[in-house]
């Protein structure tokens, strides 16, 4: 087994996995697994530049990541950035810190290095031959695989969870208005995705990231997040509507107020449902199968 840590650094989040991994077998056994909201990607979409403020959030928590690296004792470490690093013209200070204080380069991927990523850490664990649709729901941006064992297609498309919120919303609860303006973006992006993906010809519909796992968790009345009890739950496509529109008709003290919505997704959850509640009905599913494993447990693998 070799110890390996892996950094997955999102518009919305920052996580790192600390795991012993088999090379050969892929097998994987977490020691740590922690998760901080940073918004690095706020305004980004608006502005083009990352924000002083959330450069300093996402610092702080590389300092607390790098103090646990070394606790454990991880003999390799992959850093992976994604949609927000992607389209900042400041991208070099984000680079130059994370070097300062990790010690590796940052690796800015391509959306389809992504959409591997995600798929492998997603499906490591399934079985049988069906054909799946891996769907991974970020801050920034959306990414959508086809495969069984492999990657046969991939495209990842700019809509998530905060850039949709932060283009349209200005209400809470959204208005009507807003609302249709989320649906069209999806939409369009649908449409996108599907010109690369067959997303209406896979069997199984495999949700991954916060917001899916949130609505997850809502559908399922847990009192408290219960990574366990959510990973590998099926969520029907009447409870994805439910759960959307239980969403969209509260305020954000309502929101708060849910046990299961960490608070740094209590103003973009509406726009992540909305997003997954668009997928289901555009590929026809009867049920997500959420995942908690993810990008990543892919950018664990690849260290390995």
């Amino acid at each position: 087994m070799t110890r390996v840590a892996g950094i997955d650094c999102g518009t919305n989040s920052i996580r790192l996995l600390v795991a012993d991994v088999h090379p050969d077998t892929g097998e994987l056994i977490e020691l740590d697994r922690r998760m901080t909201i940073v918004r690095l990607g706020q305004g980004v979409d608006k502005t083009g530049r990352l924000a002083p403020e959330a450069l300093e959030r996402t610092f702080a928590a590389c300092r607390e990541y790098a103090a646990v690296i070394k606790e454990l004792g991880a003999e390799r470490l992959r850093f992976v950035a994604t949609s927000a690093s992607r389209d900042a013209e400041n991208r070099a200070d984000f680079v130059n810190g994370v070097v300062e204080i990790l010690g590796v380069e940052p690796e800015v991927i391509t959306g389809d290095q992504e959409a591997e990523f995600s798929f492998t850490g997603a499906t490591g664990e399934l079985h049988g031959d069906d054909r799946r649709l891996v769907v991974d729901i970020g801050g920034g941006s959306t990414e959508f695989v086809v495969g069984n064992k492999h990657v046969e297609a991939a495209r990842s498309v700019d809509i998530g969870c905060v850039r949709l919120t932060e283009r349209h919303v200005r209400h809470d609860p959204p208005t009507a208005e807003e609302v249709a303006a989320i649906r069209a973006d999806v939409r369009t992006a649908l449409d996108l995705a599907a010109e690369a993906v067959p997303i209406d010809t896979a069997e199984t519909l495999v949700g991954l990231a916060g917001s899916v796992t949130t609505v997850a968790a809502i559908a399922l009345g847990l009192p408290e997040y219960d990574s366990e009890k959510v990973h590998h739950s099926r969520v029907s496509a009447a409870q994805v509507a439910e759960v959307t529109e239980r969403l969209l008709a509260s305020t954000h003290d309502e929101r708060a107020a849910i046990p299961v919505i960490h608070p740094g997704r209590v103003d973009v959850i509406i726009a992540g449902a909305l997003v997954l509640r668009e997928i289901v009905e555009r590929v026809g599913a009867r049920e997500v199968v959420v995942s908690e494993h993810d990008i990543l447990d892919g950018i664990a693998l690849s260290v390995a």
